[in-house]
């Protein structure tokens, strides 16, 4: 028997980290929300890697905070390392990469959702999604609960049918024992939403006691510990920190490995699903790198709560016995005793080409969709879409425009718009190599690139951005001052040169120009520059990468400003490719399904061609002048 239960303008399906912040974006921006979740428990859950940030996915949560979202705030007051990764590189690729203490990082996000104004945290498993005329109207609990409402957003992440392999064992479950979700999928597929099965995995824990360390190395935190949110005094967050380590496999590994492959679900052809091309498992790892003799495993701890340590590189989804085997053969590890095996997990997902750039889908007004479900992988990816299925599913409500990402503005405008373009055949990864203006998107001016946004939605204070502006003015005042200080030849400077392996100078020059040397920076020449004010260490920092990379950044400004020409083409949605009689049929089949925004999103299609988009553009104009001319007919 069903019960109809208090309207709500947004109702959140899951509650991992895109469920978090979809959430929170809805409610901090006045909408009566509720979100649903499997447990209580699982909140904010953190079922493989004890980590946020790393490679690209620290611009993500950099982002993410600079948008006035929640996970870089939430890592700062929980993590127990921290480091920057990629310091011996440029500032394009400098990436922030911190442990966690799973357990407070959990308990932290639980109780902020809990304590939000606006938001009803509701454990129960969603199985109906209720839509009339093609729109949205409520959702259905497994106990028969109806929920109206104006807007859903599907966060599953790995839930939706999901199923736990270890070696011959099969569980129906999610993550860490917890129920699965096996309902929705039906829904779905009745509303016409298309699923499809993709997989992932998690490495054993293995009880510290049993880990002899001294055959290892030690992986240390960085000196002085950087924030991910830019509202985070780092003062406060400076603390004794607890040590990684680094291990490797060896031969004897791999033969383990090798000689056990058919009892392994991904080699035995009992995993359906797709698991993800660059996180692989230890199998793969082994038979697709053959030539390597060894791989690393870094021994990460879950929390200052529990002896549970992670074993990172070496997921795996073979049986139990052989687990302890490959294990017990690496360097360090010779007595470990584990405490959770490793698995694999599958689940269902959808292409994301059933999205719009606004994380709708197209068919189904008012249902947003965020996280693994989009076919993504990792936390800050999931919690990246969450953010944006949140604000542009209230801007739907809110009769506003809708927020969408340039691949010029963010890497979450990159993760999105690859999601969307892309047949995605894997779990799809961030990588810095997916963005084309990285050395614009580099994670230290997130919040110069993204606040203003965050500020216009409503997630960001007035106060916090008028500390930006300040913060903005005061960059921009410094850049040209640098640019007009000359410094001429004199014997105190020569010295200053000589003494820093750095040219003398024969002529004057301005600051500047000796910032831009490689063995310089603005610190460093603070000697010389008798005026200098004190200035906030953010504002440092952008001094100086603005100046040294000037040409390259203005190089890559250009390059935007013609991405840009394209991006400003859009695509009328009453547009019939069937029409456009000079289309090959491939093209006229990839655009029909992926209905892009604009000519620049249509060029990122796969399988279309620039021969294709000339004729598009040339279609356009005709279409276009067509329109005009019915309109003033009908004037």
């Amino acid at each position: 028997m069903s019960y109809t239960y208090e309207n709500y303008d947004v109702a959140v399906i899951g509650a991992g980290h895109a469920g978090c912040e979809a959430a929170l974006a809805c409610a901090r921006l006045g909408l009566k929300t509720i979100v649903f979740t499997v447990s209580v428990e699982s909140i904010a859950l953190m079922p493989c890697n004890p980590n946020i940030g790393g490679s690209s996915k620290g611009h993500l949560v950099r982002e993410i905070d600079a948008l006035g979202g929640q996970m870089g705030r939430t890592i700062d007051q929980t993590f127990i390392q921290s480091k920057m990764l990629n310091k011996s590189k440029g500032p394009a690729v400098h990436s922030l990469r911190a442990q966690a203490d799973k357990q407070d990082y959990t308990q932290l996000m639980r109780h902020i959702l809990e304590n939000q104004e606006n938001l009803t945290v509701k454990q129960a498993e969603i199985t109906d999604i209720l839509a009339e005329d093609g729109r949205v109207t409520g959702v259905v609990t497994h106990t028969g609960g109806i929920y109206p409402c104006q807007a859903a957003i599907l966060a599953t992440g790995v839930y939706l049918k999901a199923r736990c392999l270890c070696g011959e064992s099969i569980t129906y479950t999610g993550p860490n024992g917890l129920q699965a979700a096996t309902g929705l999928s039906e829904s779905l597929k009745n509303l016409g939403v298309e699923l499809v099965r993709f997989k992932t995995g998690t490495p054993a824990r293995i009880d510290k006691r049993s880990i002899d360390f001294s055959k290892m190395e030690e992986q240390f935190g960085d000196e002085t510990v950087v924030p991910f949110s830019f509202t985070t005094n780092p003062e406060e967050i400076q603390k004794e920190q607890v040590s990684c380590w680094l291990t490797y496999t060896n031969e004897k590994t791999h033969e383990i490995i090798r000689s056990n492959l058919d009892r392994s679900p991904i080699y035995a052809g009992v995993i359906e699903g797709v698991g993800p091309r660059y996180c692989p498992s230890i199998e793969d790892k082994v038979v697709k790198f053959a030539d390597k003799n060894r791989h690393q495993v870094f021994i990460e701890p879950e929390g200052n709560y529990t002896n549970e340590m992670y074993i990172g590189g070496m997921s795996s989804s073979l049986p139990e016995d052989v687990q302890y085997q490959m294990y017990r053969s690496v360097p360090g590890l010779e007595n470990a005793r584990i405490v959770r095996n490793a698995y694999a997990i599958e689940y269902d997902c959808i292409p994301a080409t059933q999205l719009k750039s606004t994380l709708e889908f197209k068919k189904i007004e008012g249902l947003f969709s965020g996280g693994q479900f989009n076919g993504s992988s990792g936390y800050e990816e999931a919690a990246a879409q969450g953010l944006i299925a949140g604000i542009n599913a209230s801007m739907k409500i809110l009769g506003r425009e809708p927020v969408v990402l340039k691949r010029s503005e963010a890497y979450i405008g990159v993760l999105i718009d690859d999601l969307v373009t892309k047949e995605t055949h894997e779990p799809y990864r961030m990588m810095t190599s997916r963005a084309e203006y990285r050395l614009l998107l580099r994670q230290d001016n997130a919040d110069l690139r993204l606040t203003p946004i965050g500020h216009s939605v409503g997630l960001i204070s007035d106060e916090r951005y008028a500390a930006l502006l300040e913060k903005k003015a005061q960059i921009e005042k410094e850049i040209e001052r640098v640019s007009h200080v000359m410094i001429g030849g004199s014997k105190e400077v020569q010295k200053f040169l000589e003494a820093h392996q750095s040219t003398p100078l024969k002529t004057a020059v301005s600051l500047a120009e000796l910032i831009r040397r490689p063995e310089l920076s603005y610190e460093f020449v603070a000697p010389l520059d008798k005026d200098r004010e004190k200035l906030p260490a953010g504002v440092i920092e952008q001094v100086n990468i603005n100046v040294k990379y000037e040409g390259y950044i203005s190089r890559q400004m250009r390059q935007v400003e013609q991405f840009k020409k394209m991006e400003v083409k859009l695509i009328p949605e009453t547009l019939d490719y069937e029409d456009i009689s000079g289309l090959r049929i491939e093209a006229r089949q990839k655009l029909s399904a992926v209905h892009p925004h604009s000519v620049g999103q249509a060029s990122r299609i796969s399988g279309v061609t620039p021969a294709d988009i000339s004729v598009l553009l040339i279609y356009m104009e005709q279409f276009n002048r067509q329109h005009k001319n019915v309109d003033k007919d009908q004037k």
